[in-house]
């Protein structure tokens, strides 16, 4: 191995581990991007549920339980990882859970609206886990000063995963479609296509990707004590005040864009009357301008520095919102959504970063827990004001799409009263002083 790379990494890794442990991110890649983005949310709502005007609410309801029992579980479930010498072991479970439930996705007809709600909220659980469990994994694998490039490597992986499984389902959608079937019989084809994928892709991980962690007997008071540090960890957050700014900042704009992810192909189909393959087509392009904007950003983030990269990024999300709301052509909304994707990718290189700048370095794992506690709270946040807005108002996505803006608006207000060279002389003072409330 060469000795740049070795440098990169920690004593015993090999960079075919590092692979394996960035092609599960290419393998559920898969399930968000076709299952929770451009093909099943639409599916639910126009078939499943029969258009009916509280179909976009039972969808966001299905994401938030799945949501709310991770946030719920996490801590347990890390504890026992992180004893027990199991990350990998559970990573199995929660991959057969989530391709099993993809697969079963199959099966609801329409009107079996609960069955599919039940699916959707199994499905996403699993899904969530998993990724919590692998990037468990990256501390393992990387050394201190290349943990954001290896992570790097697993979003662009990831993205690239994403779009192979939209063009396998844009691939059979079609042939279905030149022998005139319709949605109810190439969504499950496109379900089993989508769980296979997920399936294959993820070997690499469980035949070359190695449990380092030492197995030991869990503790009743370990279990505890997980949701103990969890609190404790929000206490601190008193000593930070930029940083607790900036998290609150983090729920209410990732609360619109977590509306457009889960959201998008029903507004294509429902607003812009977009069919199955447009939509695919369109989410695919958007899978690559939003790697392109997660590659990109990093350097604009570091010219301009983070609150204002931040700042213009959600100013673009708004820009993005109103051509969205306003677009009666499929031109201006093609554009809107690759302002979308941009700011996407832009948006998940941006928040993590700052708030690994804004952490005590001896602290910068918990936070990094309660910024997953925050993305998640926004991820039911945003899908059940979009479902609620359509249901209120009978059917009006456009109304939805303007009102997810808001969430914009109120996180780039919060972020104007993050001073972020303060936070940073906070996180500087505060590291290895026990950050003791």
């Amino acid at each position: 191995m060469p000795a740049k790379r070795s440098a990169s990494l920690n004593p015993g890794v090999k960079r075919r581990e590092v692979m394996a442990w960035a092609m599960y991110d290419f393998a559920n890649s898969g399930y968000t991007t076709v299952v929770i983005t451009a093909v099943y949310n639409a599916y639910f709502v126009a078939v499943i549920a029969g258009n009916a005007s509280w179909a976009s609410f039972a969808w966001g309801a299905a994401l938030a339980v799945s949501y709310f029992s991770i946030m719920l579980s996490a801590p347990l479930l890390g504890a026992f990882a992180d004893v027990s010498g199991a990350k990998k072991r559970l990573l199995g479970l929660t991959t057969v859970g989530c391709v099993l439930a993809t697969a079963a996705l199959a099966l609801p007809q329409p009107g079996q609206i609960g069955w599919a709600m039940l699916l959707i909220a199994i499905s996403n659980f699993f899904f969530g886990t998993g990724e919590n469990l692998i990037a468990a994994f990256l501390p393992e694998l990387a050394r201190g000063r290349a943990l954001g490039r290896i992570s790097g490597l697993g979003w662009g992986v990831g993205y690239l995963g994403g779009i192979v499984a939209l063009l396998m389902a844009l691939a059979y959608v079609e042939q279905i479609q030149a022998v005139g079937g319709g949605s109810t019989q190439f969504v499950p084809g496109v379900m089993l296509i989508t769980a296979g994928l997920f399936a294959i892709s993820s070997l690499p991980t469980f035949l070359l990707l190695r449990e380092r962690s030492v197995r030991r007997p869990l503790q009743i008071s370990q279990t505890i004590s997980a949701y103990a540090r969890l609190l404790q960890s929000l206490r601190q957050l008193k000593q930070f005040q930029d940083l607790t700014r900036f998290l609150l900042c983090i729920v209410f704009y990732q609360a619109g864009i977590m509306a457009v992810i889960a959201l998008a192909a029903v507004y294509a189909q429902q607003a812009m009357h977009f069919d199955t393959r447009h939509t695919i087509q369109l989410i695919l392009i958007v899978n690559v301008t939003a790697a392109l904007g997660a590659l990109g950003f990093g350097f604009v983030q570091d010219r301009l520095g983070h609150k204002v990269s931040i700042a213009l990024t959600l100013l673009a999300w708004l820009g993005m919102i109103l051509l969205a709301y306003s677009a009666t052509t499929s031109a201006r909304f093609w554009f809107a959504a690759n302002i979308a994707g941009l700011c996407l990718g832009a948006s998940q290189s941006a928040g993590r970063a700052l708030v690994g700048y804004l952490s005590p370095k001896s602290h910068r794992a918990e936070f990094f827990g309660l910024w997953g506690l925050a993305v998640k709270l926004s991820s039911i946040l945003g899908p059940i004001t979009y479902g609620i807005t359509v249901w209120i108002s009978a059917g009006n996505h456009r109304l939805a799409m303007l009102i997810t803006g808001v969430y914009f608006m109120i996180g780039l207000g919060v972020l104007l009263g993050v001073d972020v060279r303060r936070g940073r002389r906070t996180a500087l003072r505060l590291h290895g002083m026990g950050a003791a409330s």
